[in-house]
């Protein structure tokens, strides 16, 4: 049998053709790349429907990238991968600068998306990361995530969060966190009762060290929301 797998998200979805008694190899694989050709269109109307834009996708074709789809073996296999990060985070983004308060325009330009604790610049490409978190850099963020401006009375994080996953929970984890934002970057989250750091011979440093280092992280964590793959 050959296969046209879609590989689609929100839904992953393989098609399987049966192969017909008796037809020509040569037949075969152009009905192959016509079932290819419907699976597509079908997978970017699903798509469209589920996050309002028809996202971009790459096509492998008995694992040649790029190939034209008559080009496939007649028991070969036509992947087309769909690229939804993208669009999952530019939508975090936009959202969270349209739910902003606007009093100077600081805050609303205060939102930051790093990867795996470090910033990301606008237009850069996707790292790969365990995690991705956007972030408002200014001190006040968790006042503005209490409700104390009139113009987000429910916060702005935690409300993006629950739309976002709501939209996208599953493509990712999405969930509305804290992290704490020093010198320019993320540090880990720590514990209560987790050690922290380590001299140059990889041994802990002290206890005041170690609860000094929590407390400053405790002291400047920031609304956030965290995405998480897999």
């Amino acid at each position: 049998m050959a296969r046209v797998s879609t590989r689609i998200e929100p839904l992953d979805r393989s098609i399987v053709l049966a192969i017909r008694d008796g037809e020509p190899p040569a037949e075969r694989g152009r009905r192959l790349a016509g079932y290819a050709r419907s699976a597509l269109a079908d997978a970017q109307e699903i798509n469209r429907r589920a996050i309002g834009v028809v996202p971009p996708h790459e096509t492998f074709v008995d694992g040649r990238r790029g190939a034209s789809l008559e080009s496939v073996k007649p028991d070969g296999v036509i992947v087309f991968e769909f690229d939804l990060l993208n669009d999952l985070f530019a939508w975090i983004g936009d959202m969270l600068v349209r739910h902003s308060p606007v009093l100077t325009g600081a805050y609303q330009d205060s939102h930051a998306f790093f990867a795996d604790g470090v910033e990301v610049s606008p237009g850069a490409a996707l790292p790969p990361a365990e995690e991705y978190v956007f972030l408002s850099t200014v001190p006040y963020a968790r006042k503005i995530e209490r409700g104390l401006s009139r113009q987000a009375p429910e916060g702005v994080y935690e409300a993006v969060a629950a739309m976002a996953k709501a939209r996208f929970g599953n493509l990712a984890r999405i969930r509305f966190s804290f992290r704490s934002f020093q010198g320019g970057g993320l540090v880990p989250y720590i514990p209560a009762g987790a050690p922290v750091g380590r001299n140059k011979r990889g041994r802990f440093t002290s206890t005041a060290s170690r609860s000094a280092a929590r407390t400053i992280e405790r002291e400047t964590r920031q609304p956030a929301i965290v995405i998480t793959l897999g």
